[in-house]
Parts: C-alpha cells; sequence; structure tokens
C-alpha cells in the first residue's frame, strides 16, 4: 500500500463492521463507521433499561466452531470472558421430561456416541435410522450440503424417512433456534452443514456464554482499539444511498442530505438495509446487484423474564420443541454479571432469556400476550419448580428483520465480499462464508471483505 491513506468509509456498526474497521485500522486505512442507531452492535447488541438491567437482542450462545471470532476477541483481551458449558444439549419438554445429548471426549465420529446410545429419549432404532440418513454426509463431507439447497429439510427428512419424533422433538427446535424458521421452510443444506461441521468437528457443538454484556465484552472493546488507532464512529447517521456513476462508487448520500466520499466503501448492513442503499442503477449494472432483492430477513423475538424462585438450574443452553421457547437459558446460572435485577443482587432465582419463534404470527400481538404464551411455555415445561413462582419483571425485544432467511434456492443468491464495483465491498451474515447469518459469519465475513479490500489496494498500487 502506498505511503498516503486510503480512505475506508463503513455503513453499519454491527459485529461485522466492527470488526472491519479494527481490522482495517491495523492495516493502516482510514477508517469511518456510520451506524444509524444509537448504540452499536447490531443484531448482538445490548443496552441498559431505564432500571439499570442489560437487555439482549437475543440468546447469543457462542459455539465451539466460531474460531475467527475467539482470535478477535484475543486480540482485544476479552477471551476470558467466553464461559464454555458442559458439552451437552438438553431438551425440555411439557410435562416435565427432557432429554440430553452427551459426547465423549475422543475423536469424532466416537465422540457422539453417548448421544446415539444413552439420550434417554429415543429408540436404537429411531437413532439407527437417522445415522443412516448421514451416510451421504459421511462420505461426502461438506461436498454434500450443496446439492441439498433444492429441498426444505422437512423434505430431506421425508426422503430419509428418518422418523416423525426425530423431526418434531430434535430438529424443529434445532432450526428455530439457527435460523428462527421450521424444518418446513429452511432449507436442508442448513441444517446438513451444522450436522457436518458437529460430526467431523468434536468441539463445534460446544457452547458458551459471555460473562455479561456483548458491549462490555465485545463492541465497546472494539470501539476503543479502532477510535485509539485513529478511526471515527458515527452513531445516529442514517445512510439514504449509495452513489454510483456507472463504474464506481462517488459517495453516500446521507438521510439528512450530506454525501460522504471515500477510497473504498464496505457495506456492512443487514440485508433488508443493504437493499434499501442500493440504487437501481448499480441492481441494473450487474445481476450480482440484482439477486440481492431475493434475500429476505426473518423477525425475532427475544423474551426476558425474572421469577422469585429458581424454575431450572440448568447452567447450559436449553431446548424445546413445545410451546414457544425453541431456545433459552437461565442466565442467572450462565451468566454471571447479569445476576441482577434492578441494581440488587439477584441469585438462587430465575432469570430466562427466550428466543420466541417462528415470530411470524406473533409479531402482531402485545407484549402481555406474548409474555403470557412465554410463561405458560415454561410452566408447562416446568410443571412442579414453577408452581407458584411469580413474574418479577418481564422485557420484550422485536426485531422485524434479522437473519436472512435461508430457505431453499436462496444460496445461489448469497453474495461474495468482493463486488463486480472495484470499490465496493460487503460484509455480514448474508454473504458467503462457513457460519451463516451468526456471530462467526459476522466476523469471517468482515475478515474476508478486508482481505479484499487490502488485495485491490495492492493491486492498484503495482
Amino acid at each position: 500500500m502506498s505511503s498516503e491513506k486510503k480512505s475506508v468509509l463503513i455503513l453499519g456498526g454491527g459485529l461485522a463492521g466492527l470488526t472491519a474497521a479494527k481490522r482495517l485500522t491495523d492495516k493502516g486505512f482510514q477508517v469511518k463507521l456510520l451506524e444509524k442507531r444509537e448504540i452499536f452492535g447490531g443484531k448482538v447488541s445490548s443496552w441498559k433499561d431505564d432500571e439499570g438491567d442489560w437487555i439482549e437482542s437475543g440468546t447469543h450462545c457462542f459455539f465451539g466452531a466460531y474460531t475467527v471470532l475467539y482470535d478477535l476477541m484475543k486480540e482485544i483481551k476479552t477471551d476470558h470472558a467466553v464461559l464454555w458449558k458442559k458439552h451437552q444439549l438438553t431438551y425440555t419438554l411439557d410435562g416435565g421430561g427432557r432429554f440430553t445429548f452427551n459426547t465423549w471426549d475422543l475423536p469424532s465420529p466416537l465422540h457422539l456416541l453417548p448421544a446415539i446410545a444413552k439420550n434417554g429419549y429415543f429408540t436404537l432404532g429411531e437413532m439407527a435410522a437417522f445415522s443412516k440418513s448421514l451416510i451421504p454426509l459421511a462420505l461426502k463431507k461438506d461436498k454434500y450440503p450443496p446439492t441439498q439447497d433444492h429441498l426444505t429439510f422437512a423434505e430431506w427428512a421425508e426422503q430419509k424417512k428418518f422418523g416423525k419424533r426425530l423431526m418434531e422433538k430434535m430438529f424443529r427446535p434445532m432450526a428455530l433456534a439457527l435460523k428462527f424458521i421450521p424444518p418446513e421452510e429452511i432449507s436442508a443444506k442448513i441444517i446438513l452443514d451444522v450436522t457436518e461441521t458437529f460430526y467431523r468437528l468434536p468441539d463445534s457443538s460446544c457452547m458458551g456464554f459471555l460473562k455479561g454484556a456483548p458491549q462490555e465484552y465485545i463492541h465497546q472493546p472494539l470501539l476503543d482499539y479502532s477510535a485509539s488507532k485513529g478511526a471515527v464512529f458515527k452513531n445516529r447517521t442514517a445512510v439514504e444511498e449509495l452513489l454510483f456513476d456507472g463504474s464506481e462508487i462517488k459517495g453516500v448520500q446521507l438521510r439528512n442530505g450530506e454525501i460522504l466520499n471515500a477510497d473504498y466503501y464496505l457495506c456492512a448492513l443487514p440485508i433488508h438495509n443493504l437493499n434499501r442503499v442500493v440504487p437501481e442503477n448499480l441492481k441494473t449494472y450487474d445481476r450480482f446487484f440484482g439477486g440481492l432483492d431475493n434475500l429476505d430477513a426473518v423477525p425475532v423475538i427475544s423474551v426476558q423474564i425474572w421469577y422469585d424462585r429458581e424454575i431450572a438450574s440448568d447452567d447450559n443452553v436449553l431446548f424445546s420443541p413445545d410451546g414457544v421457547i425453541p431456545v433459552y437459558a437461565n442466565l442467572a446460572r450462565t451468566t454471571p454479571d447479569y445476576r441482577t435485577l434492578r441494581g440488587e443482587p439477584f441469585s438462587g432465582k430465575t432469570r430466562f432469556e427466550f428466543c420466541v419463534a417462528p415470530a411470524r404470527n406473533l409479531m402482531g400481538l402485545s407484549k402481555e400476550e406474548i409474555i403470557r404464551q412465554v410463561d405458560l411455555s415454561v410452566r408447562n415445561c416446568y410443571p412442579q419448580s414453577s408452581i407458584g413462582a411469580r413474574i418479577l419483571k418481564a422485557t420484550l425485544v422485536k426485531i422485524p428483520h434479522s437473519v436472512y432467511a435461508p430457505i431453499p434456492f436462496m444460496e445461489q443468491y448469497r453474495p461474495t465480499q468482493k463486488t463486480p464495483v472495484h470499490n465496493l465491498f460487503l460484509a455480514g451474515g448474508f454473504s458467503q462464508q462457513l457460519y451463516y447469518d451468526s456471530m462467526g459469519g459476522a466476523v469471517m465475513s468482515a475478515n474476508l471483505a478486508v482481505d479484499g479490500i487490502v488485495k485491490q489496494e495492492n493491486l492498484k498500487n503495482g
């Protein structure tokens, strides 16, 4: 790169944008980042409410597979804040039943033997049928899932005939937890990709939680690091449109009419916001941009409820195929910094955080009705320990547009980080990388976008 600092304008202050800002400042670029909201963090954002309690945009589990995320956290010296839990997946059922998939500390695929033989719920016949359905995956590995993008996972499972109980009790909550849409809608490729990763890499399905708020352990450290090296961050700054002159991006017009210019532009926006700022002349310039309109986003609802007693003592993520709480956790157990309520200690009780899904038909309901349905799901899963439990506080966050909807045939429209326009790059979980729309995907997409900018600049300089 030349001695003169080249400028990059980043649109979007979520995890992808913040990661890109760090990476670019490390590479010697002059960076300015724009975020339309008051707070940074995007889909991983967190903030304190009027009573001093941390609220999150969702239940954020840290999968062992997200190595790029932990590399980033090591660089900002916050990797210690990920608290790894016991390597198991527990499902809670209506009526108080439950089953657990345990693992052994053995090489793949031996680490999965307890899950197959000793889960305490599915019969050996059911697990044998499921194992048989995965033979193509075992033989072809990561080459197999892309060949199944034309099917929903429910259609794929029907073809493989591995049984309704496995679909309803195991894979329905998995699909809802991963992408907030049911097996009848999600592409088979998504579930098969995740299954292949869990099968091949023993620690990839191990999960952890931050010891506190993402704002304190990820976003603010990233902001502080990059700002100390000269990056500029502007919140409450909404972008109206990219300005394309037929060959390159000439600037960004803000909603207030101001125009900002840079040498390179990196859009780290969620897909619905990206589609709003891409002008028509850019969409018709190349099918790369026109295809983005095919990608849509999924609505998500997150609920937190503080109860006056301990309903669940599990220090781990929990899944439920019944009711409206496919994935949840007792943060009073998993997250030490969250053992408070209105500034007072809150130990030995329950602070549940739930992903409520599918959310599409619930978005129009009142806060009170959604919380009523969540509370009913809790009491159905814990009929004994919830007797007499009172709700002390409840919060609700609705996100009309969250992760992109990975339905069949959408893989072809997921863009690369490098675009056909030489000074425009993309980052975000919807773009092509290993981890889909997730924390790992946000970081990996930012890494790839920054690599693209560096290569482009080096190419320009000969």
